[in-house]
């Protein structure tokens, strides 16, 4: 392997797997080892996946790990643990709650709780709420919110606890979020804290790291955003502090192929531009893991050979290359907000096309419903009615209008 390639450079890419250090909780069967099926009789040794050590926690991972959010399928979780990936990220909204009860028996069914690293994500509710209950009570919400999760879990504690869907660098600062997680890493339910964004990414990447309080970060990353400089700095900045980040959002699934001519079915069908993609994120020298959401056993079987080897194949690369495929992927929403001032209603159109993403891309109605109900009153869907033509814009040629008139068809 060439160390000198860009994306390998000062990585420390391991060929066998260390057992995590988080506290020596997972220190029990090192993570990674058991690749054949729980109970089979073990085989030869194979080939190792790469590793990744997530910042300051000591905790070591397959740089592929699973999004659980989209699945539903417990023998799709079995699979991914046989087959060697060892973080599992959910939250306590997914699924109202059937997720994480997912995740939790798989693992105890499988006895195999101490080898993995479980993130779960707990929202701290609208800003205009938080305001209205006062620190404590928000500290009361968040902390009973969590112990639903660890009883769905069936675990005492998990590895990494997000703050979730941050978009405004204040929210980092908020004293009953901030008391709450305090609280649970000093019970030791939660090893590490951190937050999960989707928006104002390189903002509150930024404010996190003066701060040191928090221990990974959850963003959204991929080739679309690949010209972002003040994001891709902000990671920088992030992983020199110690931050571990983790990607999400790496393969894109927006409707970015279909809407644009400009790459033909041969870009966007089959399997190759999950894997460029996905390796694509993985070679940012800042990103310690990626959580693609896959949801069948073909897609697992895509992403998880990603883990042994970031070398681009000719179809991956010719993929990456294509000035069609660049083009197009100019039809992705970043989630930047460069868009709400363009709508006289004041909707909060980067929330819509979040809600839209969640039921045309991901199929996950129950997402983009929960998505919608986030939204603050008076900026939801139910204020582009009055609209006869929408006349929000997108400086990238995200093709709002369209995606905004398809979520409506869905409430017709």
């Amino acid at each position: 392997m060439d160390k000198t390639k860009k994306g390998y450079n000062r990585r420390d890419f391991l060929t066998t797997i260390g057992s995590a250090a988080a506290a020596g909780l997972l220190a029990k069967v090192p993570l990674g080892a058991q690749m054949t099926p729980v109970g089979a009789k073990a085989a030869e040794p194979g080939p190792k996946p790469l590793t990744r050590v997530l910042g300051k926690t000591g905790i070591r991972v397959p740089i592929v790990s699973m999004g659980v959010m989209n699945a539903d399928n417990p023998a799709l979780v079995k699979r991914s643990f046989e087959m060697g990936i060892r973080h599992f990220d959910t939250a306590w909204g997914y699924q109202k709650g059937r997720n994480e009860e997912m995740v939790g028996t798989v693992l105890k069914e499988l006895n195999v709780r101490e080898q993995a690293v479980i993130a779960t994500k707990v929202p701290p509710g609208r800003p205009e709420m938080m305001d209205q209950m006062g620190d404590k009570l928000v500290e009361e919400e968040f902390l009973a919110r969590f112990d639903q999760s660890l009883a769905r879990l069936q675990t005492g504690r998990v590895e990494i606890l997000y703050v979730h869907n941050i978009s405004d660098p204040k929210m980092l600062m908020r004293p009953g979020i901030l008391s709450a997680v305090d609280k649970l890493k000093k019970a030791k339910k939660a090893l590490f804290i951190g937050f999960s964004t989707h928006m104002n990414l390189a903002e509150c990447i930024e404010a996190a790291v003066p701060m040191g309080r928090f221990d990974v970060i959850l963003t959204a990353i991929n080739f679309s955003m690949a010209n972002d400089t003040a994001l891709l700095a902000a990671m920088a900045k992030a992983a020199k502090a110690g931050i571990g980040l983790v990607a999400m959002k790496t393969q894109c699934r927006q409707a970015w192929a279909k809407e644009s001519g400009a790459a033909g079915p041969e870009y966007h069908e089959g399997t190759v531009w999950h894997s460029a993609l996905l390796k694509w994120a993985l070679r940012l020298e800042s990103v310690a893991t990626a959580i693609p959401g896959y949801t069948t056993f073909q897609q697992l079987e895509t992403d998880w050979p990603v883990a042994f080897n970031l070398d681009y194949t000719p179809e991956e690369a010719k993929f990456l290359a294509s000035p069609g495929v660049q083009l197009a992927l100019g039809g992705v929403c970043r989630q930047c907000g460069g868009c709400v001032g363009s709508c006289p209603q004041g909707v909060d159109v980067p929330a819509l096309l979040r809600a839209h993403m969640y039921a045309a891309d991901y199929g996950n109605f129950m997402e983009m419903r929960r998505a919608l109900d986030e939204i603050g009153a008076g900026r939801g869907l139910q204020a582009c009615a009055g609209c006869r033509e929408c006349t929000a814009a997108c400086v990238r040629g995200v093709q709002i209008a369209r995606r905004l008139g398809e979520l409506q068809a869905i409430f017709a």
